[in-house]
């Protein structure tokens, strides 16, 4: 099966535990929320997962295999996270050739991407002119050049307007219906409600909830309300 595997990943900073024995699946053809309080250890967990960092113990995995195994990743994994890098001077279509370049991604599917954002008309505009929610685009552009198996997107919805968030709705929904396995971050738990087959939820290091939506929520009324009944203490 094509789905990222996080098994009993372990971190400390500066002798204290930040995650602890963080276990949980993104399956394939499913969108996987995600979710936690700032300072929980989502982003800890996402930066092992994506090969920017190394767990005291456990693994994280594409498919069995590590992020820094694969000889183009981006080919095999697309993710949004922390920003879109490149000098506010460059132009859009220039940021995406070089990122194409360095993965040996053919030109031709820079358009494809893009078009999928709805950015076709700012390929050639400077990234420092990007509004918030163009950025936010673009990084998705990113995340898609290589056509991924696996998409890994850090607040997503972050800056989108509402006619951007019904695109992204559609389009995320789109990707895991194709096949893609998806794990996404957010703030915004209304949204995650409404396009989320699986959630996890991670509070102080440690996961305190996985399963399928409709479980996780079962009679509670919004998954707002079990978000704050298992970070504040509740049951």
């Amino acid at each position: 099966m094509k789905n990222i595997v996080v098994s009993n990943v372990c971190k400390q900073h500066k002798k204290k535990n930040i995650l602890e024995n963080i276990t949980f699946k993104a399956k394939e053809g499913r969108i996987t929320a995600f979710l936690g309080p700032n300072g929980a250890g989502k982003s800890s967990t996402l930066r092992i997962l994506l090969g920017l960092d190394r767990p005291l113990s456990g693994t994280a995995t594409f498919g069995k295999k590590n992020y820094s195994n694969f000889t183009f990743p981006l080919q095999i994994v697309g993710s949004a996270f922390d920003g879109i890098g490149g000098t506010p001077s460059r132009k859009v279509k220039t940021h995406l050739k070089i990122i194409a370049k360095s993965n040996n991604i053919p030109n031709k599917r820079i358009s494809e991407v893009l078009d999928i954002v709805d950015l076709s008309n700012k390929s050639h505009a400077q990234l420092g002119t990007l509004s918030l929610g163009e950025g936010q685009r673009l990084g998705i552009a990113i995340a898609l050049l290589g056509d991924p198996q696996y998409l890994v997107l850090d607040e997503p919805t972050n800056g989108l307007d509402p006619m951007g968030i019904k695109w992204f709705r559609n389009f995320i929904r789109r990707q895991a219906d194709q096949g893609k396995t998806v794990l996404l971050s957010s703030h915004y738990l209304s949204e995650i409600e409404a396009i989320a087959d699986d959630v996890v939820i991670i509070n102080k290091g440690q996961i305190v909830v996985t399963g399928e939506l409709h479980e996780v929520m079962q009679s509670i009324e919004t998954l707002e309300d079990v978000f704050f009944l298992l970070t504040e203490g509740g049951n």
